[in-house]
This record gives structure tokens, C-alpha cells and sequence, in this order.
């Protein structure tokens, strides 16, 4: 795909980024008030980042001649999402590129499958998995397998059909996942029976999906952590995530915790940082319960659960990003206010982008109106149900934890009485 480009920028102060969502967007902004130039490389003039980026090639974010024109307006290049062609760029940083994070450190976080691997190696604590292509398949007689399956059709051609036999210790429910391209619930799938998993397979490559103990937890937590190119590693506050539909609905932070579980999870975070000689931000989903703190995803870039820390910490994710990319030294960040509140705003009707109303003006400007309320709207083009179409974050003032966790959910009341969740749902 061709590649065009506009306006200019000095490479002696500026990077780019390969995406120009509302990541690309949020990180833009941080960008403008470093005085950074940030050139993006994105699909389409209309994508958030594109209308404040400093320029803009048009182009796929895996178009590797188009990364190659984004890397000379800029020292550095860093990247909004974890689908990339690996080997297509490993050519431009044989060529001097400068990608941060580097390749290598972000080639066993790029698939869950190695992500799962790596955290083996590690001896961290992560839900116990096979991969999808590694099940022991038995044959059985045709009169045991139910008519019009795959492995019906199988029987009645060659005399038996074949069945996966789950690996030992391993019982439904499970959670399937796709090792590459999924995210907000998209490539998922639980299996509650040999039934679901007969379908899946017969619907997907398996070599392309890794299966997961179903986890009991009591919370959903998140961290977003970084390391300089000094070696120093920085966390944010630990935060807890709520998620509706596997789409994140609200972040509280801090989340009320014990040290041990904090310094828990900050190991874990600086354990995958240096062993990877990872330069950049990293962000990771736990799950909390009976077992303990479990690692659920990685990812190799800022997150959702971290944009509070745009309004309620001294230093934001964004920033922590920028400083890396710029070879800057990190400094641990600090809550600038007891807590904070941030609320996803899901897309709760279908409308067009011809729609007068597809931007919710009179939503947008009720949660505006609200008292220490910071609205976030990424711009994006018509609404669909479930489509993060932006974020508020409202500061909280309570310092004792149970009372913060009372009056954030008093906010998120009212942030629900403008902005209800797609149809369906409920705060539960």
C-alpha cells in the first residue's frame, strides 16, 4: 500500500508511532505539552491521532515501507498495538531504525501463546494452558458420535471418527483464546463442553489458539509499569478493572490492597521488564482470587486501564512512554489526588457517522458538567454498540479506602444516569 505523507517536523526532537488511534491520540497530546513532535503512521486521515499528530503517512500500520518513511522524521519509533510484522521491520533496525520497545524484547509478547511460555520460563503465576493444535485426538466408533458434527461426516467416510481428548488435569469449563488479534472479548470463546470444543475446531486453525483453566477470581487488577534505558523500573498504582461483555467498563485507583500484593506485583512487572531488557511501557492484566495473583495478558504498550493517570498522577502512562522513547530517566509516578475514577464510554445505540447526533453532544457536555469530571472523546467516526467511542475520569477525595470505593461508585452512578451501558448490561 502507498504511503502518503504531510507536513514536516525536525528529527532532532520528535518520534513516531506506528497506530493512530485514541492511544496514538492520548499520547499526542502528552507529546504536545513535552513540546515533542509525534509523527503517526495510520490507515486513515480520520483516525484520532491523525488531526493533532505533528505529520501523518497514510498507510497500514503493518506497511513496512511506510514505517521505513515514518523513521526519517524521527529519532525513534514506538508502536500503539502489538500487531506488527516482526520480521518485515527486523530489516529496518538492521538498518539503524531505533524501535522502543526493541524487537527482540517485543517478540515473546506480540502472541498469548508465547506470552504464556515466557511466563513458564519466568516461574510467574499465570492460569495453567495447552496449545490448541496439541490435543490428543482417540478414535471412537461412529455410533458414539452425535449425527451432522465434523467428526460425524469423518466416521461415516473412513469407519471412525476422531474426538479431542482433553490433556490431564484439564476440565470444562475453559477459556479458548486466539494467540494473535484479539482484544475487548473478540477471539475468545468458552468451551462448557466436548461439544464447544468440537466447533471451535471446526472453525479455527488450532495452531492459531491456546486453551486456559477457567479461573475463578474475586477482582480483576491492572499495572502499568515501565523501564528507562538505565535500567530503572516505575509502576503506576495498582488498579482494579471491571469489565462488561470482556470490555473494560470502569478502572478504580488505587485499589484497595494489601503492600505484599502491590510488591507481588511489582516483582512480577520488573521480573518480565528486565528479562527482556524491555525499554518502554508494559501493561498487565491479573486476575485476584483463591489461587492468588495470577498474570491474565500482557501488553506491550499503554493500556486502558492506565488513563486515569492522566488527570490523577504526577506523571501519566503517556508520559512514562515519551520519556522512554526519548531516552529520557524514569521517575516513579505519584498519585496527585487520593483516587480516581475512570468510565469507558461504550457505544449504546447504532448510529451513522451522517447521524447529527453520533457524537452525543448533549451527553458529552452533561459529563463535562459534572464536578471533577475530565472528558476524554476520541473523535472516532459514528457509533456502534460497544465501541469505545471516549473516557471520563472523575477525581475521587476520600482517602480511606472503603469510603473512595463508596464515592466512586456514587459517580459512577451519575456518570450512568447520562451514559448508560449498551442494552442489556448492568453494573454488576
Amino acid at each position: 500500500m502507498g504511503a502518503a505523507i504531510e507536513a514536516t517536523g525536525s528529527p532532532a526532537s520528535s518520534i513516531g508511532i506506528v497506530g493512530g488511534g485514541q492511544l496514538a491520540w492520548m499520547l499526542a497530546e502528552a507529546a504536545q505539552r513535552r513540546g515533542i513532535a509525534l509523527h503517526v503512521q495510520t490507515p486513515s486521515d480520520h483516525d484520532p491521532a491523525a488531526a493533532i499528530a505533528s505529520s501523518v503517512v497514510t498507510a497500514d500500520v503493518r506497511d513496512v515501507a511506510a514505517t521505513r518513511q515514518l523513521s526519517e522524521r524521527c529519532t525513534a519509533i514506538s508502536f500503539e498495538n502489538e500487531w506488527l510484522d516482526l520480521d518485515g521491520l527486523a530489516a529496518l533496525e538492521a538498518d539503524g531504525v531505533r524501535f522502543v520497545p526493541g524487537l527482540n524484547a517485543l517478540r515473546p509478547l506480540v502472541c498469548k501463546r508465547s506470552q504464556r511460555e515466557l511466563e513458564q520460563r519466568l516461574n510467574l503465576p499465570a492460569p495453567r494452558w495447552f496449545p490448541l493444535d496439541q490435543l490428543v485426538r482417540l478414535p471412537v466408533a461412529a455410533s458414539l458420535v452425535p449425527s451432522g458434527t465434523p467428526s460425524a461426516a469423518a466416521s461415516q467416510s473412513q469407519g471412525a471418527a476422531v474426538t479431542p481428548q482433553l490433556p490431564e488435569g484439564f476440565a470444562y469449563p475453559l477459556m479458548a483464546k486466539a494467540a494473535t488479534g484479539g482484544y475487548d472479548g473478540k477471539g475468545t470463546a468458552v468451551l462448557k463442553s466436548a461439544a464447544d470444543l468440537e466447533t471451535l475446531l471446526a472453525r479455527v486453525d488450532p495452531s492459531g489458539w491456546i486453551v486456559e483453566e477457567f479461573v475463578a477470581f474475586e477482582q480483576e487488577l491492572a499495572l502499568v509499569a515501565a523501564r528507562d534505558a538505565f535500567g530503572e523500573v516505575v509502576c503506576l498504582p495498582l488498579v482494579q478493572t471491571h469489565q462488561h461483555q470482556q470490555v473494560c467498563d470502569w478502572v478504580l485507583a488505587p485499589v484497595e490492597s494489601s503492600h505484599a500484593l502491590r510488591q507481588a506485583a511489582r516483582n512480577m512487572a520488573a521480573s518480565l521488564l528486565t528479562s527482556l531488557n524491555y525499554v518502554g511501557v508494559l501493561s498487565i492484566e491479573f486476575f485476584y482470587g483463591p489461587k492468588g495473583l495470577m498474570i491474565n495478558e500482557l501488553a506491550p504498550r499503554t493500556h486502558n486501564s492506565g488513563h486515569y493517570s492522566i488527570e490523577a498522577c504526577d506523571l501519566s502512562q503517556f508520559d512514562l512512554q515519551l520519556l522512554c522513547v526519548s531516552d529520557q530517566a524514569l521517575s516513579e509516578p505519584e498519585l496527585v489526588h487520593p483516587g480516581a475514577l475512570m468510565v469507558n464510554l461504550l457505544g449504546f445505540e447504532e448510529r451513522p457517522t451522517e447521524d447529527p447526533e453520533a457524537d452525543y453532544p448533549q451527553q458529552r457536555q452533561a459529563l463535562c458538567d459534572l464536578p471533577d469530571a475530565h472528558l476524554h472523546w476520541y473523535g472516532k467516526k459514528g457509533s456502534s454498540l460497544g465501541r469505545k467511542l471516549g473516557h471520563v475520569t472523575l477525581l475521587l477525595h476520600e482517602s480511606d479506602p472503603k469510603s473512595r470505593r463508596d464515592e466512586a461508585m456514587q459517580r459512577l452512578e451519575q456518570v450512568r444516569q447520562i451514559w448508560p451501558l449498551p442494552p442489556g448490561a448492568s453494573n454488576a
